[in-house]
């Protein structure tokens, strides 16, 4: 017997944000894959963090209206919420700096932000394996990953 395409144990919360899709781009496999339903407002978020890595809810709006038409803010958090928690996506979250998203996933790597225009840039990890840092004081916990935010001056605005 075939396996179902249906999870076997359904997000608690399904946020509310359009009828299913035609199944048609490897976003919605991912999307499948990772126990979500295919939506064009999912899609659209998908497809808009893939062109533009490290965008804020802002920008991520603006490219969903224009692949769309009208969508609410409140979709688009509901979106990147169901899609963080797939882990799907990453929320980035730079001291004093609205929160970002990215496709890139689970590799442990880093950010450099510019002070000026917050321009954000992935930073692979250097040396050795997740974690990336040891800290010298564990208190108990098991580290699992370490985020590491780099600050400086952009090229741009150099």
């Amino acid at each position: 017997m075939p396996a179902s395409p249906v999870p076997a144990v359904a997000p608690a919360v399904e946020p509310d944000d359009g009828p299913p899709t035609e199944p048609s781009t490897d976003a919605a496999a991912v999307l499948r894959g990772a126990g979500l339903r295919v939506t064009r407002p999912r899609l659209a978020v998908y497809g808009a963090l893939g062109e533009r890595p490290h965008a804020d809810v802002e920008t991520v709006v603006e490219a969903v209206r224009a692949e769309l038409g009208h969508v609410s803010v409140q979709a688009v958090y509901d979106v990147l919420r169901a899609l963080t928690g797939a882990g799907l996506v990453r929320r980035v979250e730079p001291a004093g700096s609205p929160s970002r998203y990215e496709l890139r996933v689970g590799d442990n790597h880093h950010h450099v932000v510019c002070r000026s225009c917050g321009s954000t840039a992935d930073v692979d990890c250097v040396v050795g394996q997740a974690p990336c840092l040891t800290p010298s004081q564990t208190h108990g916990f098991t580290v699992d990953e370490a985020e590491v935010t780099f600050w400086g001056t952009c090229p741009s605005c150099r």
